[in-house]
């Protein structure tokens, strides 16, 4: 997701989403350990979005 789009989100959806994307993130890290993963590209991709929420919450917080 990009940052402008995160951006139009309140702060209680940037906060699922993080989880969201936090409890993806454990999902492939999961399936990387048990040899199933077969993208091991989307591990970075999903790093990446949680730093873009975090970044907003935290710009919001700051605002």
């Amino acid at each position: 997701m990009k940052a402008n789009e995160l951006s139009s989100l309140s702060t209680t959806e940037l906060i699922e989403k993080e989880a969201e994307y936090k409890e993806e993130l454990f999902n492939l890290r999961f399936q990387l350990a048990t040899g199933q993963l077969e993208n091991t590209a989307r591990i970075n991709a999903v790093r990446k979005n949680i730093a873009r929420v975090k970044t907003i919450l935290r710009q919001a917080k700051t605002a």
